[in-house]
């Protein structure tokens, strides 16, 4: 028996046992968690009746949500990185344009048109991070500078090409063509058809399309939304490369010291930023069936506050893509949830204001109490 004792290697008293309660209060998606359920049981107790929360208002609020999700998933893994991209509204208005200026102006087929402005913007987000890592500015600088190019050339090129600010006959260049419903169709039609005929969902009383669904499908803008979503955190959490995004973003000297490709994560960060914005600009023509000069304005800022709410640090080296898309889905049924409470559209960013603020004191307050920092 004392052998028996004298073998029992002892515990390592270098190694701090973590409860599974602190380790759920440590998490970056606790402010947007606990956001998430205010922001809901606010909108239950004062706009349950208000058809907030039926098939068209759900469909509403979710599609809101869903546009703040895109490009809250590439800002979120550039954040965590220890980057900006003040450039991803302007990124938008440009694909857009230039969408519809190859599609429609040069009448390319739009799947061309597509693809082309897929790696026209991506390149843009990879000359970004080349900039950024070359002359060692800082993020904030050389994508602020990119904000103001893109949005000169969104304005600039559809006036000299078109003698106007707004393009539109995208959806009549993209009938019959292959890509375009990945953007811009919808799925389940078949299921929301059922749903209606059973009386799950609300259907039109009048008029032709009578016994018809409200909401006849989820629009291609949700399922990219949710893709990305997956991919994100897929990629952050399960993969070696999301560890690197981490290091990446927590301590650059230190990661590149322990053989970590810094310089090409954050380029590639960038890159994934601008498909992201690209993804968005793609949907909202194919939903609009026009391209304007205004389109993306202040959604860089929209972007970086979701990924706020949802826990990551302004610092990088922390951050979730599911707080980031919680942070989306706050913001989304906000934005909509006034409207359907009756309250003035205008307190909308007090509102907004109020969250960030609280999610960001919460997270800050919890992470220090549990981790010892001062």
């Amino acid at each position: 028996m004392a052998e028996a004792a004298q073998t029992t290697p002892a515990a390592d008293e270098r190694i701090k046992q973590i409860s599974p309660l602190r380790k759920a209060l440590i998490r970056p998606e606790l402010g947007g968690m606990v956001g998430t359920v205010a922001v809901f049981t606010f909108f239950l107790l004062f706009a349950f009746d208000s058809g907030m929360f039926n098939s068209q208002g759900v469909m509403n609020w979710s599609i809101v949500s869903a546009q703040f999700m895109i490009i809250a998933v590439g800002a979120c893994l550039l954040m965590i990185a220890g980057e900006f991209d003040l450039s991803v509204g302007s990124m938008i208005g440009f694909a857009g344009m230039m969408i519809a200026i190859f599609g429609v102006t040069l009448g390319w087929p739009i799947w061309i048109a597509i693809i082309v402005t897929f790696v026209l913007c991506i390149g843009i987000g990879a000359l970004n991070g080349f900039i950024v890592i070359r002359t060692g500015l800082p993020s904030f600088i050389v994508t602020l500078a990119f904000l103001f190019i893109l949005r000169g050339f969104t304005i600039y090129l559809p006036q000299i090409i078109e003698r106007k600010t707004i393009i539109g006959g995208i959806k009549d260049a993209a009938e019959g063509d292959w890509l375009a419903p990945v953007f811009g169709g919808k799925i389940l039609q078949g299921f929301f058809q059922w749903m209606g005929e059973a009386g799950l969902i609300t259907t039109f009383t009048r008029g032709t399309r009578a016994g018809q669904p409200v909401v006849d499908g989820i629009p291609m803008l949700i399922v990219w939304a949710i893709v990305l979503i997956i991919f994100g955190h897929v990629l952050l959490t399960k993969t070696k490369f999301g560890n690197w995004i981490f290091a990446a973003g927590g301590d650059a000297e230190a990661a590149r010291n322990s053989g970590v490709p810094v310089n090409r994560v954050k380029v590639l960060m960038f890159m994934m930023t601008a498909f992201c914005a690209t993804v968005f600009a793609v949907c909202q023509v194919m939903e609009f069936g026009s391209a304007g000069a205004d389109r993306g304005l202040l959604k860089e800022f929209e972007a970086i506050i979701a990924v706020v709410i949802g826990g990551a640090l302004l610092t990088g080296g922390y951050g979730s893509v599911l707080g980031a898309a919680l942070g989306a889905l706050i913001f989304g049924v906000v934005q909509q949830g006034l409207f359907f409470a009756g309250v003035e559209s205008s307190l909308f960013r007090v509102f907004l204001g109020v969250i960030l603020l609280g999610a960001v004191i919460l997270n800050t307050y919890i992470r220090r109490v549990i981790t010892g920092e001062r």
